[in-house]
């Protein structure tokens, strides 16, 4: 409707335009060719020389010599009216127009009559209409057109987003939608997606949650474990007993079972809440590239809080810049959590720990120091499900599976703090990767810290 009436407020004005610029254009015509013979008249030409400018200047023109009453297409009256006033008259007559020119030749005035029939006047008025109009339905089809796509991909984007609203309500927490449409649905669409990987983060640190706390009630059931095995032998079918020895003997038995039962509980926790946070991450959507310094300021900010609670001394380094690596955060953030969550598990309280990144030659390094006992075997240490701290192994092998899948390693060493260096090495999302060395950024890490320790020697020089 809006479209209709800009288009009649536009053509109706340019239609009555066009019509008054033809008529102006006539009678300019006209007016040029009263003048060529308006001028033959002024200079004296004989019949002949009037007959040959009448001819010359075409369409129907009359002259009425001084005093000549013979109407042509205006009357008498009108002729004496122009010869009288000595001014150019337009006239109206019934099929057209009469324009009448005086010319005054020694004190006579003659009158030049030139008709102007009304289909040339007017013109095709018509046909300019028509083609007004058919422009005005043109434009009016075209934005019906317009707009209806437009609508149509609106209504398509919303339905999308509906769709995937509902799927992620039954639990579906995999899909995604491609935002579309005009900017308001795609920006509910971007933070739709967003959402969506919160809730799907927030389920994996649950899970990683539940984790942990497994981890930690093995350190309680390790002590029981010990405990009871250093009670008296349980055995009933040796000897002879009283009743009260044989019901001590066979509680101890109890206690033992249900210490065995209870650990064998709590590893398989563990074991099924580390494969549901593996294939969760597997699955779930992400863009591959994250940065690695948000996700390390983000994991220390829960870590320093824990860290404060043990009394253990923490700091962060060059993680002020982005560093975009090429692995999902969910990965990136699951590896750290696990190297960090070992020097929680396996150090003393009080201990205290170091996280860096740094960035050179195609490479980042994720670098996590403490200054604990350190790790006697780091070849073991590197192979899922082996530990020699009575763990379930997962913690580095996680740790590895995501530098892997950023085009990396991960690395053991010994820490400038005295404790155990784990180095996660991955590829620069900004840069051409390289071929990944212990003699490459790695290799130069260790030594800068070499010479950075003999630098603060007391009789050492460059």
């Amino acid at each position: 409707m809006t479209t209709a009436v800009a288009a009649l407020a536009f053509l109706v004005p340019l239609g009555w335009e066009l019509r008054s610029d033809h008529r102006d254009d006539v009678l300019s015509a006209a007016q040029r060719r009263g003048a060529m013979v308006a001028g033959a008249v002024a200079a004296g030409a004989d019949k002949k020389g009037l007959a040959a400018a009448v001819a010359a200047a075409g369409g129907q023109i009359v002259i009425h010599p001084p005093g000549d009453t013979a109407p042509g297409r205006a009357g008498a009256a009108e002729v004496r009216k122009t010869a009288s006033g000595g001014a150019i008259r337009e006239v109206g007559v019934s099929d057209g127009l009469v324009r009448l020119e005086p010319v005054t030749v020694s004190g006579k005035t003659s009158v030049v009559e030139v008709f102007i029939p009304a289909r040339d006047l007017n013109g095709d008025i018509t046909r300019d209409w028509l083609l007004l109009l058919g422009i005005a339905l043109g434009l009016i089809g075209g934005s019906v057109f317009v707009v209806d796509r437009l609508a149509r991909g609106a209504v398509s984007s919303a339905r999308n987003l509906v769709h995937a609203a509902l799927a992620v309500g039954d639990g579906d927490l995999g899909v995604r939608i491609q935002p579309s449409g005009p900017r308001e649905l795609a920006e509910a669409g971007y933070a739709f997606n967003r959402m969506a990987d919160r809730l799907v983060s927030a389920r994996t640190d649950e899970r990683e949650l539940v984790a942990d706390l497994s981890h930690r009630l093995r350190t309680p059931l390790t002590a029981l474990r010990l405990d009871a095995e250093a009670l008296d032998p349980d055995d009933t079918q040796v000897g002879m007993f009283d009743q009260e020895e044989l019901d001590r003997r066979r509680g101890i038995r109890r206690i033992r079972k249900a210490i065995v039962t209870l650990e064998g509980e709590v590893n398989s926790l563990i074991n099924t809440t580390r494969q549901a946070v593996a294939a969760q991450v597997a699955s779930a959507p992400e863009d591959g590239v994250c940065d690695a310094s948000e996700v390390v300021r983000e994991r220390m900010t829960f870590w320093s809080a824990l860290a404060g609670d043990q009394n253990r001394q923490c700091r962060v380094i060059g993680a002020q810049l982005r560093i975009p690596v090429p692995v999902a955060r969910a990965e990136l953030a699951a590896a750290l959590d696990a190297v960090l969550g070992n020097v929680f598990r396996y150090t003393p309280q009080g201990t205290a720990f170091e996280v860096g990144i740094s960035r050179r030659d195609g490479w980042v390094a994720v670098r996590v120091d403490d200054a604990g006992p350190g790790i006697p075997d780091p070849e073991k240490a590197m192979q899922r499900g082996q530990s020699n701290q009575g763990s379930t192994g997962l913690g580095l092998d996680i740790a590895r599976r995501a530098a892997q899948a950023g085009g990396g390693s991960v690395s053991l060493d010994r820490a400038a703090m005295g404790g155990a260096s784990v180095v996660m090495l991955f590829a620069d999302a900004d840069a051409a990767p390289k071929q990944a060395s212990r003699f490459g950024l790695v290799g130069r890490l260790a030594r800068e810290r070499t010479t950075r320790e003999r630098t603060t020697r007391p009789g050492r020089a460059e």
